[in-house]
């Protein structure tokens, strides 16, 4: 019997926000060994591509911020960010999604288990489409709220519910926008609340430095900026892939009664079965 008491990393029910967001973080620690190596090699590639938007919109390190001279590629800067966000939350969220999907089941996973026939290709192409979607709408502005939310679920239909990749995005839509839109304000909660956590690391760490005066903080800004915000990206983005993870089974739970479905499935039955939408 899978393990389904209080510490259990997804209980087979519908779940409160702050169980789910309690359920992303367990889900963190016990794939931290896959996910986080993968979110620092994205990072560090996000940082490099950001340095030369950074520098033609004026952005000085450690806050990155406006300039007011500059607003154009400022707005640029930002929706690429957000772009570059989304995307690499959606390529960790394929092992997060498997990894959920095991932990539902009972079972442990390796790495191995989350990295081996994952339908890597269509999840690349699924998190180019996302980061694009959310890059486009942040130049239009507060719409890269809207579309960050209602994405989410994109990778996680690819890989949990085995849908075909051309079907994924409609899908994800679907579920994001049921019961009254609650699995995108969820969504859009975990974010704000990682994002601050993430402004305040990534400013800390910098300001930190320069108080305990071990060397001239300011002469080695961009270095110590680009270090902190690569260190605590590489635990968010993968954070925000586990919430995906958990905030889909247990949209699915809710609304087409996935735990149901999963107590009375035979014995036997495969795993990949028992999570993939029944045609």
């Amino acid at each position: 019997m899978p393990d389904v008491g209080p510490t259990a990393v997804l209980p087979r029910r519908p779940l409160t926000v702050g169980e789910l967001l309690d359920s992303a973080v367990l889900l963190l620690r016990n794939q931290a060994r896959v996910l986080v190596p993968l979110a620092v090699l994205l990072a560090v590639g996000e940082q490099a591509l950001l340095h030369p938007l950074r520098m033609l919109a004026g952005a000085r390190p450690p806050e990155w911020w406006l300039n007011p001279d500059r607003l154009g590629w400022y707005w640029l800067l930002l929706a690429v960010g957000a772009g570059t966000e989304a995307m690499i939350i959606a390529l960790l969220g394929n092992p997060a999604a498997r990894g959920a999907g095991a932990a539902l089941l009972g079972r442990r996973t390796g790495a191995r288990d989350l990295l081996h026939g994952a339908r890597w290709g269509a999840t690349l192409l699924a998190g180019a489409v996302v980061g694009s979607a959310v890059l486009l709408a942040g130049l239009a502005g507060p719409a890269w709220f809207v579309a960050y939310g209602l994405l989410g679920a994109v990778v996680p239909v690819l890989v949990v519910d085995r849908v075909a990749a051309y079907r994924a995005p409609g899908r994800a839509l679907r579920l994001a926008a049921r019961v009254g839109g609650r699995a995108a304000a969820i969504r859009l909660l975990g974010y704000l609340g990682w994002w601050l956590i993430r402004l305040g690391i990534g400013l800390g760490v910098y300001h930190g430095l320069g108080l305990l005066g071990l060397f001239d903080v300011s002469a080695w800004a961009l270095p110590v900026a680009t270090v902190a915000w690569t260190a605590v990206n590489a635990v968010a983005y993968p954070a925000l892939a586990c919430l995906d993870a958990v905030l889909h089974l247990e949209t699915r739970m809710r609304t087409e009664g996935l735990d149901i479905r999963l107590s009375r499935a035979p014995a036997g039955t495969p795993e990949p079965a028992l999570l993939a939408v029944p045609r």
